[in-house]
């Protein structure tokens, strides 16, 4: 059994990782990944870094809904160019998967604001707000899913 949760504990913090970057929920599963290496006997993770990890988990996975409309808005956009990034997002990372995420987040804001009737020179302004919220999510997400391996690997160490 504590095979298996090695091997699930690792494979969740890896995919939580790539989830970071990718439209899966990358630090929720990271952690997760963590809570099944807690459960074996592989490694020990102090309540204090567990409870820690877990509420800047929930903190995170609640400001990546947040900060890329914050962008938007910031820089003049409406809800057009926030439902256009969120359909490039989608496009892009099935059209072109390794940067398509960031193309498609950019373009699907700048078209959603031209939809929604917004001037070419705000639209270009609020896609990348956009953007800029886009990419602040993916830094966050990136940084706390390498510090739960780095904990996860710390442990293996010991």
């Amino acid at each position: 059994m504590d095979i298996l949760l090695l091997i699930a504990g690792i494979a969740c913090l890896l995919t939580g990782l790539a989830g970071a970057v990718l439209p899966l929920p990358g630090p929720p599963l990271s952690f997760v990944g963590l809570i099944l290496l807690h459960i074996s006997t592989y490694a020990e993770f102090s309540n204090t870094v567990l409870i820690s990890l877990g509420f800047i988990t929930l903190v995170i996975a609640v400001l990546d809904y947040y900060i890329p409309i914050w962008g938007t808005k910031k820089f003049g956009g409406t809800k057009y160019g926030a439902i256009g990034a969120t359909l490039g997002l989608l496009v892009g990372f099935f059209v072109i998967p390794a940067i398509g995420i960031f193309i498609g987040t950019f373009l699907g804001a700048f078209v959603g604001e031209l939809i929604g009737g917004t001037n070419a020179k705000s639209a270009l302004k609020s896609a990348f707000g956009s953007f800029v919220g886009f990419i602040t999510g993916i830094v966050m997400k990136v940084i706390l899913c390498l510090i739960m391996i780095g904990f996860a690997v710390a442990e293996f160490w010991k």
